[in-house]
């Protein structure tokens, strides 16, 4: 008989209070690349985003093990973010708020679980068709963008680069291939501290998007 999968902890907890509505944007970010970036960039300064809104990154799988397809702590990933804005938007530090959700198998009840993290609507900003349908048809005003250049900026796409990097030696090449497509402030972030080398040692993704 075959066992049934162990049930990943709710980690971390939700606070108390959801926080205020913001502006959600909803991902992996494993690894924080130029298509997120891209994307943070439209929310902050999109005409349907009221700039008196924070926009909340909102980073899912954060209860899930360290594998192939989730390399990346919540911790390490909001690090990247943080490091984007310093770089590139340091007036919005302020405005720009991080926050880690725990999966959960029930796609029905996502919205209502998220929210209790990333507060309640608030506007969905996301280039993800089923995203946008899921927060719609849960009475969420949703602001949806076409990402050019998805193919590029595919998630498992730029963790095999970056598992193939943890083998090359050199630091500057390692460094211009991962900023093809991931921002140099964050590239230097994965790279500087080796964040990449532990990829050398997990097998073949088994979730190929975020």
């Amino acid at each position: 008989m075959d066992e049934e999968p162990e049930e990943l902890p709710l980690l971390p907890e939700p606070p108390g209070e959801p926080p205020l509505p913001g502006i959600i944007l909803l991902g992996r970010f494993q690894p924080f690349h130029r298509g997120h970036a891209w994307l943070l960039e439209q929310a902050l300064s999109h005409p349907d985003c009221p700039k008196e809104l924070p926009v909340r990154i909102a980073l899912g799988s954060a209860n899930q093990p360290e594998d192939l397809a989730n390399p990346w702590s919540a911790q390490e990933r909001e690090q990247m973010v943080r490091a984007w804005v310093a770089a590139k938007a340091p007036h919005e530090e302020a405005r720009v708020e991080v926050v880690a959700i725990p999966d959960i198998d029930d796609p029905p009840n996502w919205v209502e679980h998220a929210s209790r993290y990333h507060g309640g609507p608030g506007i969905m900003f996301t280039s993800d068709a089923p995203t946008a349908e899921l927060y719609a048809a849960a009475d969420w005003p949703v602001v949806n963008v076409e990402l050019t250049r998805r193919e590029d900026y595919e998630g498992w796409r730029i963790r095999d680069t970056l598992q193939m990097l943890s083998t090359v030696s050199e630091h500057e090449v390692s460094l211009e291939v991962a900023c093809a497509t991931i921002p140099e402030s964050v590239s230097r972030l994965i790279i500087d501290n080796g964040w990449h080398a532990r990829l050398a040692f997990m097998g073949l993704p088994v979730e190929p998007v975020g």
